[in-house]
């Protein structure tokens, strides 16, 4: 028990807040017997997790300085609900991927993500294919998967709603590219994938200004990137679906989309994309035109975007991209945020699954 009278944290580190509340940071009710939870404010609401380990970035979105006080918080919902969880700090890149690692080797059985897509993207790299379920405390400057479940961006209401999430198996993205070193590899995704003008801008935002003036900072980047960007063409042949025949065409953007709203004004912005969806919803810019993209833009921003030859929604199971000879730039590739490399990509639908907390009443 914690006692009634505690230090402040306002000024505090999250090394002096374990020193000072170290119950918050491997919390173990005395005894679990059944998946009803037995807290005042709970009661009579079924478990869907026991062991849990919050893995949270705490560099992640534009109110880091109160990371301390948001993690007490989380940890004190799942302490009145009677789970057990320990909370663990990520400390570098890909860090949070060997912690979750460690977790599930521990036997935990659910994972919670508090960061950004980025934390999330790191962590579903090692779940995918196991029956530990993910869950997204929305930290981020960027948090479109916790805006399509429907989390909004309250830490705490987001924890509360984790509670009563059902995990369920969903079908993930898969993008095959070439690393920095210029090896192959490959990474899932949950919400996009990119090649293109939107890799280019996330290769361009610097994490220390992303946290300081988060999407002013994007839109900065995106208007530099459409006024100089040349929009190379590259060659990108789709397997369209119930077919082996190739789609051939040369493309200046290619975006898959497997969530259904990215929040804020992009809602909806590929239609039929969901995260049940067994095939890619691909956004197919076939033009080099900064009028074309500028007019499509606004009218997704007015919510009356339209498909056309020169702008396609296509639905394909795969698709292969590489460069075309004589590019004078090496063309990005993006998955869920985070630049990965460069051409030759392919992107398909992985044959394993993610065990995801889908919230009641979502419509993911």
């Amino acid at each position: 028990m914690i006692a009634n009278k505690v230090p402040s944290t306002a000024r505090m580190t999250d090394s002096q807040i374990l020193a000072a509340f170290p119950g918050f940071w491997c919390l173990r009710p005395a005894k679990i017997e059944t998946h009803l939870l037995r807290g005042t404010a709970f009661q009579g609401i079924e478990l869907t997790m026991r062991r849990v380990a919050l893995i949270y970035n705490p560099a992640s979105g534009q109110y880091s300085t109160r990371r301390a006080a948001v993690i007490r918080e989380a940890l004190g919902v799942l302490h009145e609900a009677g789970i057990e969880v320990e909370a663990l700090e990520t400390n570098a890149p890909g860090s949070a991927g060997v912690l979750a690692q460690d977790a599930v080797r521990r036997g935990c059985d659910t994972i919670l993500a508090g960061g950004g897509d980025g934390t999330v993207h790191e962590i579903l790299q090692c779940l995918v294919g196991t029956p530990v379920a993910l869950g997204v405390l929305p930290l981020g400057t960027a948090n479109a998967l916790a805006q399509d479940l429907g989390l909004g961006t309250s830490p705490k209401k987001a924890m509360r709603i984790l509670l009563t999430a059902v995990p369920m198996q969903l079908p993930v993205g898969r993008i095959f590219y070439d690393d920095s070193a210029g090896e192959p590899t490959s990474r899932y995704f949950t919400v996009a994938a990119g090649i293109g003008a939107d890799a280019l801008l996330m290769s361009r935002l610097d994490a220390r200004m992303k946290r300081r003036f988060g999407y002013v900072l994007y839109l900065v980047e995106a208007f530099r990137i459409w006024a100089t960007n040349p929009f190379p063409l590259f060659e990108a042949a789709f397997t369209c679906n119930g077919s082996n025949v190739l789609k051939m065409e040369q493309v200046s953007q290619l975006l898959a989309v497997r969530v259904r709203s990215f929040g804020g004004v992009l809602r909806n912005l590929a239609p039929g994309a969901t995260l049940h969806n067994g095939t890619l919803h691909l956004l197919a810019f076939k033009t080099r035109s900064r009028l074309r993209y500028l007019s499509f833009l606004l009218a997704v921003l007015a919510r009356r975007h339209t498909f056309a030859r020169d702008i396609e929604l296509v639905e394909a199971t795969s698709v292969d991209c590489r460069a075309r000879k004589g590019l004078p730039a090496p063309v990005y590739v993006e998955a869920d945020g985070e630049v990965l490399g460069t051409l030759p990509v392919r992107i398909e639908l992985a044959p394993q699954s993610l065990t995801l907390l889908i919230p009641s009443g979502a419509r993911p």
